[in-house]
């Protein structure tokens, strides 16, 4: 069974694309192309279940015409609509920079000052020039922290945890 920390989100399953089942793959992170990758998961009724690539071609810089084994008629491809899809953190290249911004989603964000938990990464927001890590805090709260590589400390992969020295009133904004 494939558990939630073993993967990273990548995009979702859009509409099917003729009849032949084909579907539209919305992603933000491309490391299927980036890597010789078999399979992408995806989240079908709350189960990750692998899927094999029978072929993949790209409709726009955003989106890939998709074909996956088994799924074979515009119904089965219908059935996909709106799922998520995964990444295998294991099979995600090693980068030189770090995780990308799709991989830190779930890691845990710590505060320097003492070591104080601050919340779980929920999203990040790279719309714009200025990255926001959106984090949901133990109590249910709602952050927005800047992603700055000033910000981050260490990020310890293995644990899934970011470790950022934050300016002081930060968060209580």
């Amino acid at each position: 069974m494939i558990r939630q920390e073993e993967v990273f989100r990548i995009g979702r399953i859009g509409r099917p694309h003729g009849i032949k089942g084909e579907v539209i793959f919305m992603f933000n992170d491309d490391v299927f192309d980036q890597v010789d990758a078999d399979y992408l998961i995806l989240q079908v009724d709350g189960i990750l279940v692998p899927f094999f690539i029978e072929e993949y071609r790209f409709r726009t810089d955003e989106s890939v015409l998709l074909k996956l084994e088994g799924i074979d008629t515009q119904e089965q491809a219908r059935e996909l609509t709106h799922c998520e899809v995964f990444f295998p953190r294991a099979l995600a290249p090693d980068q030189e920079e770090g995780v990308s911004w799709a991989q830190i989603v779930g890691f845990q964000i710590v505060n320097a000052a003492g070591l104080m938990p601050i919340g779980t990464i929920a999203s990040v927001d790279d719309s714009t020039e200025n990255v926001l890590l959106e984090v949901t805090s133990d109590t249910g709260k709602e952050l927005l922290i800047p992603a700055a590589s000033a910000l981050i400390q260490d990020i310890d992969e293995a644990h899934r945890v970011i470790i950022m020295d934050l300016p002081e009133g930060l968060l209580s904004l």
